[in-house]
């Protein structure tokens, strides 16, 4: 009899409070959705990085930073303009027409659909299969991470604009300092 071994999801848990849910990106990266403080549905977002050199194979708890992702959309610009304006183009519009704060648990429950979630990050992936192997993230990571960024700065401001000003800024070349500045705002 050949015994299958059970993939098991590393601890998520931040200071003893469990995720709402847990999203296997791939086999690189873990991201966990946990009830903010800021708001009844504020979302904070924690993620896990496979890491060879540690004892548990994952990095510890780390919180994605605008200026992450913004690092990484440069590194994917600078090896396809045209590509990585498309997919900002795409979260652009994501963040206009499709974006709004959450006001009761069964909208933050569809948002958080696992499944759902996945399906939508593959789906965005496959459009971007230039971009698959630039810079540090996935598009699949990325699109996540973005999404889930939007939303939680909506749900806490609602005419906020902080991460579709970064966007806009990588979209149309601003310089660095203007981009490092946008996405080092320190909100929390």
């Amino acid at each position: 009899m050949v015994k299958i071994k059970k993939k098991t999801i590393p601890h998520m848990k931040v200071k003893g409070i469990e995720s709402m849910t847990v999203i296997e990106v791939n086999d690189t990266y873990i991201l966990g959705v946990y009830q903010g403080s800021l708001s009844k549905y504020d979302l904070l977002l924690r993620y896990r990085q496979k890491d060879t050199s540690s004892k548990s194979g994952w990095s510890r708890i780390r919180t994605p930073k605008h200026i992450h992702w913004a690092v990484d959309a440069i590194i994917k610009m600078h090896h396809n303009n045209k590509e990585t304006k498309k997919f900002l183009s795409f979260l652009i519009d994501l963040w206009n027409k499709h974006i709004f704060p959450l006001k009761t648990e069964k909208e933050r429950d569809l948002l958080l659909d696992v499944d759902k979630l996945k399906n939508e990050a593959n789906t965005e992936a496959k459009k971007y299969p230039k971009l698959a192997d630039k810079g540090e993230y996935s598009i699949k990571f990325l699109y996540l991470i973005a999404k889930l960024l939007m939303v939680q700065e909506k749900i806490n401001l609602s005419t906020a604009y902080m991460f579709k000003n970064l966007l806009e800024s990588l979209k149309s070349h601003k310089d660095i300092y203007k981009i490092v500045s946008i996405a080092t705002h320190n909100r929390r």
